[in-house]
């Protein structure tokens, strides 16, 4: 039997740190999404406040298995 997965992506933001980031984003995808088997990091921004880092964003593509 084949596997069919599908790929989303999602958007997540730190104030701390990319790994934040990336962690609030997973946990928000697994919360909501079944199967989820891996990510990828597409994108890393961060914003900038008076000269200073304020915050870190991450685009990742999250892929989960479809369920049969």
């Amino acid at each position: 039997m084949a596997t069919v997965a599908r790929v989303t992506e999602i958007s997540a933001r730190s104030e701390k740190s990319f790994e934040d980031a990336i962690n609030a984003g997973i946990a928000r995808a697994t919360a909501t999404l079944r199967n989820v088997e891996s990510a990828w990091v597409k994108e890393q921004s961060v914003s900038i406040k008076d000269g200073k880092v304020a915050g870190y964003q991450v685009n990742l593509l999250v892929t989960f298995s479809l369920d049969d």
